[in-house]
C-alpha cells in the first residue's frame, strides 16, 4: 500500500503551514484565548485560503477534495493550535448537508465555501453524554413555521455556537429517544434560537442552544446513517488534529530538553529522560498510523468504517494522554503556565480526547463490534 502523499497534497500542506507560520503565531492564539476565544475572523482567513470549501462539491463553489486532503489540512491546523471550529464547520457540516434538498444546498454550501456563513452541527445533549444517537429534542410539523417544522429541546457544547449563522440540529420526529428510526436533521438559524455562549478550557468557544417552538427546515427525515458518517468524519479529523498537536508538543519538548540545563548539563543528556521522550515518540507514531487508518477507511461500508474509526480513537486517546502528560512533566513547572505554548497544546489535547466521545466510549464501540476474529482477518 502506498502511503506517500501526492504533489498536490504536499502543496496543500505547505500552503496551510505557511499561513500558520505567518498569520497565526502563538501570540495571536494566546490573545484570542484571553479575549474569550472568538474566532470568526480566523474562519474568514481560512475561507480566503479556500479551506472552508475544501470538501464542498465544486458545483457549489468548493474544491471537492476528499478525506486525505482534509486530514492533511486538519493536521497542519492542529500543529498550529489554530483556534477555529474547522472540523465541525468545514468537514462535518458538508457531510450532514450531502443529502439535503437541492434548494437548501444551493443556499448554504456556496456561503460556507466562501466563508460568508458559519454553520455548525448541534448534536450533543446533556442526557446523552457521548451517545449522539440518543436524541431528546423533538420536531413537530407546523404550518405556521417558516420552515414547516418547530423544534423543542436543547443542545449543549455546540462549537462556536454564539458565532455561527445557523445550526444543523439532530431532532426526533418519531420513536423513542434512542431509536434508529425517526431521527431527522434540521437547519435552524441562530437568530431563531436562544444561544448562550461561553469560553472553553482550550481557549475556544462553545454554546448551549435552547429551542422552544423554534422554526426549522427539514434536511433529511431518516438521518441515522448520515449522522453516523458525519460523526466518523469528525472523529477522523480529531485524530488528524491530535497528530499535528502532538508533533508540535514533542518538538517543543525536545528543544526544551536540549537547552534547559540542570546539574551543569542539558536535560537531554540524562538517559532516563531520553527513554521517556522515546516512549512519547512511539506513542506519537502509533497515533499517526491510526489516524491514517481512520481516514483511509472513511470510504468503506458503515460497519468497517465505524469499527476502524473507533479503533483509531482508542489509540489516539491513549497517545494524546501519554504525550500530553509526559511532555508537561518533562518541562516541569513552566509547562503549566498560560504564557507558554506547551500548556495550550496540553489543554487542546485534553479537549480532543473528549470530543465526539472519549477513549472509554470508543473502547466500548470497539468491543461492541468485535467478531470471533476481532477484525484481524476481516
Amino acid at each position: 500500500m502506498d502511503f506517500e502523499f501526492t504533489d498536490d497534497q504536499e502543496s496543500l500542506r505547505d500552503a496551510v503551514r505557511r499561513w500558520v507560520d505567518k498569520g497565526f503565531g502563538f501570540e495571536r492564539r494566546h490573545a484570542l484565548a484571553r479575549a474569550g476565544g472568538h474566532t470568526r475572523a480566523v474562519w474568514g482567513e481560512l475561507a480566503e485560503l479556500g479551506l472552508a470549501g475544501l470538501v464542498v462539491p465544486e458545483a457549489h463553489g468548493g474544491m471537492g477534495f476528499g478525506p486525505v486532503e482534509a486530514m492533511v489540512v486538519t493536521e497542519e491546523l492542529g500543529r498550529g493550535i489554530v483556534n477555529a471550529p474547522y472540523a465541525a464547520a468545514a468537514l462535518m457540516t458538508p457531510a450532514l448537508l450531502a443529502e439535503a434538498p437541492e434548494a437548501v444546498q444551493a443556499e448554504w454550501l456556496p456561503a460556507i465555501a466562501s466563508g460568508e456563513a458559519l454553520v455548525v452541527p448541534a448534536l450533543h445533549e446533556r442526557a446523552s453524554r457521548h451517545r449522539w444517537q440518543r436524541v431528546g429534542v423533538r420536531a413537530t410539523p407546523s404550518a405556521q413555521a417558516s420552515g414547516g417544522w418547530v423544534l423543542d429541546g436543547a443542545k449543549c457544547v455546540v462549537p462556536a455556537g454564539d458565532e455561527a449563522d445557523a445550526f444543523i440540529v439532530s431532532a426526533r420526529h418519531a420513536g423513542a429517544d434512542d431509536a434508529e428510526a425517526g431521527l431527522g436533521l434540521f437547519l435552524v438559524r441562530r437568530a431563531d434560537a436562544r444561544v448562550v455562549g461561553y469560553p472553553t478550557q482550550d481557549g475556544a468557544r462553545a454554546a448551549d442552544v435552547h429551542l422552544a417552538a423554534t422554526p426549522a427546515v427539514l434536511l433529511q427525515a431518516e438521518a441515522h446513517a448520515r449522522l453516523a458518517r458525519a460523526v466518523d468524519v469528525g472523529s477522523a479529523a480529531v485524530c488528524a488534529e491530535g497528530v499535528g498537536l502532538m508533533d508540535r508538543l514533542v518538538a517543543i519538548t525536545v528543544d526544551y530538553m536540549n537547552t534547559r540545563r540542570q546539574f551543569g548539563t542539558t536535560l537531554a543528556s540524562f538517559q532516563a529522560l531520553r527513554h521517556r521522550i522515546a516512549d512519547v515518540k512511539m506513542q506519537l507514531e502509533l497515533g499517526r498510523s491510526m489516524s491514517y487508518y481512520a481516514t483511509l477507511k472513511l470510504g468503506e461500508a458503515p460497519a468497517q468504517r465505524q469499527r476502524a474509526v473507533a479503533q483509531a480513537r482508542v489509540q489516539l486517546g491513549q497517545s494524546l494522554r501519554c504525550v500530553g502528560q509526559q511532555c508537561i512533566q518533562l518541562h516541569g513547572g513552566i509547562g503549566c503556565t498560560d504564557e507558554y505554548v506547551a500548556s495550550h497544546c496540553f489543554k487542546r489535547l485534553t479537549m480532543l480526547e473528549m470530543t465526539l466521545g472519549d477513549t472509554l466510549h470508543h473502547l466500548g464501540e470497539v468491543s461492541a463490534r468485535m467478531q470471533d476474529t476481532a477484525g484481524v482477518f476481516a
